[in-house]
């Protein structure tokens, strides 16, 4: 019985390792190895050998240094003993062996941070665009085949292909693992923001599960912003940080203590962690000093608004929508719409954000993104269209795979069906 909780307990400890470390882990025993194949082996070995040992010798005092020499000397053991039938393999695994000292050295450098060599790596322009986000959020933040299939819209199998191939070209190109100088840095900017933005909406609003947001994912994507600015501090880098920093803020205060969903307007807003607004507040003011901003910018100044607003009904609305329109000139695209229809609506109607949704819908956008859907739903709602609200709802609900948000949908169709 003993035996049975301990071994129960040493498995929890490694499971919560593999969720906060494994990547981190990986991102180094890719430095140290060379391949990405070879690191996720190791990766799996070493903890595979830390459920073991650990539970006889205890947990080390830096578990994640144990992990990444464990999972490098799995590696070279493994080389050495397929190495009678590829020489070449005993060569490898003597080369890394040798510079592996220098490398561990090279891991306490701090900005040279090796899940940021780690991104540029898999942002690599030689890659098609597609290649490098599904890389990225599959080898840099872990996340599943199908998760990543689901955001681009394709089916798991055509996305492994594509992760395959990037990996392949990553390897016969000889791509460094490296952060690349700084004469080459700019042009390999705008798809590592790219990238670190869908990271954290990952975390911020999880596109699928049981919980409405991966705290995981959310706080990598600030940390990488935040090493990034420290590299790089351009005014779209200054203004993606305060657009996580804003969003991150409202976080303890978007779903109750079941998990279900808070509207922004019905927000505790004395829960709002005003350490990150007020960072994020000096971060929008400079990047706008500058006067090269973007988008990212655009949308942490839009946030900016609503942490400004003591409650839901001070909002300057009008503010807002001329950012809006500021970001629909330097970012067009219909989800930008939408959230423009949004705050439309709540500077003039309903009616108003209903007619601009409905002409959205009209033209084909956004068909399969619950989001309008919901949107158009609440609009109705308010202004007496039980039927084409309670139609808008269902069509929301078909496409979303959030457990909050389909309960909040599931609740709003019922008090419909109800009244």
């Amino acid at each position: 019985m003993t035996d049975s909780v301990t071994t129960e307990r040493m498995r929890q400890i490694v499971d919560d390792l593999y969720q906060t470390e494994s990547r981190r882990v990986f991102a180094t025993l890719i430095r140290l190895l060379g391949d990405f194949d070879l690191a996720e082996d190791a990766l799996h070995d070493a903890f595979a050998a830390a459920m073991n040992q650990w539970q006889r010798d205890g947990v080390p005092d830096n578990p994640r240094a144990w992990l990444v020499s464990a999972g490098r000397f799995k590696a070279i053991d493994g080389m050495r003993r397929r190495s009678r039938f590829d020489a070449s393999l005993a060569v490898l695994a003597q080369q890394i062996e040798l510079n592996a000292e220098d490398d561990i050295r090279l891991d306490n450098e701090g900005i040279e941070d090796d899940r940021l060599r780690l991104i540029f790596t898999c942002c690599h322009p030689a890659l098609s665009p597609d290649a490098r986000m599904a890389l990225t959020l599959r080898e840099v933040c872990g996340l599943t085949t199908e998760e990543i299939a689901r955001a681009f819209l394709t089916t798991p199998p055509t996305l492994a292909q594509r992760i395959v191939r990037a990996k392949n070209k990553i390897r016969d190109a000889g791509i460094p693992f490296q952060v690349p100088s700084p004469a080459d840095l700019p042009e390999r900017l705008d798809t590592v923001l790219h990238v670190i933005y869908l990271v954290f909406n990952e975390g911020y609003s999880a596109s699928s599960g049981d919980t409405l947001t991966r705290s995981d994912l959310s706080a990598e994507a600030i940390r990488l912003a935040r090493l990034l600015h420290q590299l790089l501090p351009e005014p779209e880098v200054s203004g993606l940080l305060a657009l996580m920093l804003l969003h991150e803020s409202r976080r303890a205060a978007r779903s109750s203590p079941d998990g279900d969903v808070i509207l922004l307007e019905e927000q505790d807003r004395s829960l709002w962690n005003q350490t990150q607004i007020e960072e994020g507040q000096r971060l929008v003011e400079r990047a706008f000093n500058s006067r090269q901003f973007g988008p990212y910018t655009v949308q942490a100044a839009i946030s900016a608004v609503h942490a400004n607003a003591a409650d839901a009904e001070s909002t300057d609305w009008t503010q807002i929508v001329g950012l809006y329109d500021v970001l629909l000139l330097i970012s067009p695209s219909p989800v930008v719409e939408l959230n423009r229809a949004v705050a439309v609506a709540m500077r003039d109607g309903s009616d108003a954000g209903l007619q601009l949704v409905d002409s959205i819908l009209e033209r084909g956008d956004l068909g399969d993104y619950y989001l309008a859907h919901s949107a158009r739903a609440e609009f109705c709602r308010r202004l007496g269209k039980s039927d084409d609200a309670l139609a808008s709802y269902q069509r929301a609900l078909v496409l979303t795979r959030q457990e909050p948000e389909r309960r909040f949908l599931e609740g709003r169709i019922a008090s419909l069906s109800n009244s």
